[in-house]
């Protein structure tokens, strides 16, 4: 059996989904569908059975959750709202839900690759390796995926089977609608554009020009490949960056879409004052480690992404069916 938590979410429905293509279905996805607009990111997918995420983390704490013999566990299950404050909810989710499904791997040497993020990398001023002269918190959201790769490397020693966390950059593809503010800029500006007939970028901030400011978008059938890359290859370990270790302007991107739609022109608004001191004007992975991991599969060029990306938003509203 293979647990996929979130799996009603982005990057775990697109893990289902891909689990599917591979003739597997004995999967249990764990997820709270309290916003029921998930439930469609789980049409047509085939799964065995469906918990919700309170039932499996009061189990993982109590230590009574037996489903028999399990296989792997996708760990994708957070609350990602960067804007939300409430640290101590962030801490419990997040932190201490994910500490409670590491121990019950561990002890059972059970394969557990779990999603960090680049948020952990803070303003990126001292760079982007998985190190901790590198990471710094700016918001709850960050320190509590910060917090628990800390504690993933002190746990390391003591594991005899996998256990992976994967700092996700910039993640676009189909299954977000539901992500609200924190979908990606594309699933955004593809709608804006058809809504509006424009796009609205960022005036230039921290000395970036107007929608200059870079991020390393990565397509997340790339993210779903990683991930499966490494269940393959149970010996390897550790914390790694889950991006392509290449940058793109938001103009690069944008006019990836307006290429698609044939229309469209580019508007540029005041920085808002709230995100000065919390917005990362520049992400770019170090893939190094990752490429030192033997990964091979290579990542879909933007603009290739971009393309099929907006195509299915065109046809589904962003949805696989």
């Amino acid at each position: 059996m293979k647990i996929v938590t979130g799996g009603a979410g982005f990057i775990g429905s697109n893990i289902v989904k891909k689990l599917n293509e591979r003739g597997i279905d004995d999967i249990i996805v764990i997820d709270d569908l309290t916003d029921g607009r998930k439930c469609r990111n789980l049409q047509g997918l085939d799964f065995f059975d469906y918990i919700d995420y309170e039932v499996f983390a009061g189990e993982m704490a109590d230590g009574s959750f037996d489903y028999g013999t399990i296989d792997v566990i996708f760990h994708e299950g957070a609350c990602s709202d960067t804007m939300n404050y409430d640290g101590r909810y962030m801490m419990k989710n997040n932190y201490e839900g994910s500490k409670n499904i590491l121990h019950y791997c561990m002890e059972r040497k059970i394969p557990f690759l779990y999603a960090s993020s680049a948020s952990t990398y803070g303003s990126g001023k001292n760079g982007f390796r998985e190190e901790p002269a590198c990471e710094e918190a700016l918001n709850p959201y960050a320190y509590s995926k910060l917090q628990f790769d800390r504690y993933v490397r002190r746990m390391l020693p003591f594991s005899q089977g996998q256990v992976a966390g994967f700092r996700y950059f910039n993640v676009f593809g189909p299954q977000e609608n539901h992500k609200d503010r924190m979908a990606s800029l594309i699933f955004q500006k593809y709608r804006e554009l058809r809504e509006k007939g424009k796009i609205t970028l960022f005036e230039g901030t921290a000395g970036y020009e107007n929608g200059g400011q870079i991020r390393d978008f990565i397509y997340v059938n790339d993210v779903v490949n990683v991930l499966f890359y490494f269940w393959e290859h149970p010996e390897l370990s550790g914390i790694y960056n889950c991006g392509t270790g290449k940058g793109h302007t938001f103009n690069e991107f944008v006019s990836g879409i307006i290429s698609y739609c044939g229309k469209g022109s580019v508007e540029y608004v005041p920085f808002p004052e709230i995100l000065k001191g919390k917005y990362q004007s520049y992400t770019t992975a170090d893939t190094t480690k990752l490429m030192a991991a033997g990964y091979d599969k290579g990542f879909t060029p933007l603009e290739e992404a971009v393309k099929e990306y907006c195509g299915i938003l065109a046809k589904n509203g962003g949805y696989y069916a």
